[in-house]
């Protein structure tokens, strides 16, 4: 019993001390700004600010030129767009291979399929032991 109210007291001791560490912020509310520049002065930058490139975006100091007005007729482009499309995917992996051609074959479709129905009513299936 005397060692479990040395534990207890211990335990409180440790609390205590934990307590009386632990702070919060005090709040310092909303700061105020004191400004020597008239308020026209400030909008009026406001505005120069808000119609200028933002400096602070991707490739805004690359200096990249306009682009120029393209001179083509509606058609051609219409006709190029019409090509890329039935061209394909030249990033798939089979982008070299073209379209599959079948191939014609010189076997009669009737003989095939009279072949097929009787290996079906023996149950005789090739490669099948």
């Amino acid at each position: 019993m005397k060692s479990f109210a040395r534990l207890l007291l211990s335990t409180a001791a440790v609390s205590a001390l934990l307590a009386a560490s632990a702070h919060a912020e005090q709040y310092q509310g909303v700061l105020r700004f004191q400004s020597s520049a008239p308020r026209s002065q400030v909008q009026a930058e406001a505005v120069v600010a808000a119609h200028s490139p933002d400096p602070y975006s991707d490739g805004a100091n690359a200096n990249a030129p306009t682009p120029l007005p393209h001179e083509a007729d509606r058609a051609q482009v219409r006709a190029q767009a019409y090509a890329a499309a039935r061209a394909g995917n030249p990033y798939s992996d089979v982008a070299g291979d073209g379209v599959v051609q079948l191939a014609h074959s010189t076997v009669d479709r009737q003989a095939v399929r009279a072949q097929a129905i009787t290996a079906a009513a023996q149950g005789v299936s090739d490669g099948v032991e």
